[in-house]
């Protein structure tokens, strides 16, 4: 089992850049009273059947041709619900896919968050050709970064020129700082 959310996070973001989104959005909402952690992931990708949905929970099963098992969903699932939470994948076959991970916050059980800024910033700068709206909500406060905003002031600059990657890397460290006031989650 992966060690942190962030890893999970990663891993059915790059199910997405496999199924050829072009535009994949995350969200991390943490809702104190509700003692929630929400994880939703959601893309434009070519979806899944229902046989593909039905079976993408089976850690023996994987679309990929380089190994026969799949095990990132059904860790990511096996998390959320060993600390009180849910899971749920609801797909359509040329719209894309939705993944939605509920943690019980408090959880003796819950996985750390992990660095979800090196996460959001690694997939952004390697993928430069997707576009990514990330965002991060704590109780009522929440920022948005949509790659899509920078590609306009940007003009054609790349994510991954140093210079742009160290501020993207900046901007989602500030600003889950200012959003949850270093909370450790």
């Amino acid at each position: 089992m992966m060690t942190e959310i962030s890893l999970n996070v990663l891993d059915v973001a790059n199910n997405s850049i496999r199924a050829n989104a072009t535009l994949i959005e995350i969200s991390v909402q943490i809702q104190r009273d509700l003692d929630t952690l929400t994880i939703t992931i959601t893309d434009n990708g070519c979806g899944m059947t229902e046989e593909q949905l039905h079976k993408v929970e089976d850690p023996f099963f994987t679309t990929r041709t380089t190994r026969g098992i799949g095990l990132g969903v059904p860790f990511f699932k096996m998390a959320a619900i060993c600390s009180g939470g849910s899971f749920k994948i609801e797909s359509t076959p040329g719209v894309g896919t939705t993944v939605v991970a509920v943690f019980g916050l408090s959880h003796i059980d819950r996985m750390p968050l992990g660095d979800m800024s090196s996460t959001i910033h690694t997939l952004i700068t390697l993928n430069t050709q997707i576009d990514f709206v990330y965002r991060y909500e704590f109780d009522d406060k929440q920022f948005t970064l949509d790659t899509r905003e920078f590609r306009d002031i940007l003009g054609g600059i790349p994510f991954n020129t140093p210079e742009v990657s160290a501020y993207i890397k900046e901007y989602l460290l500030e600003n889950q700082h200012d959003t949850d006031n270093g909370y450790h989650i």
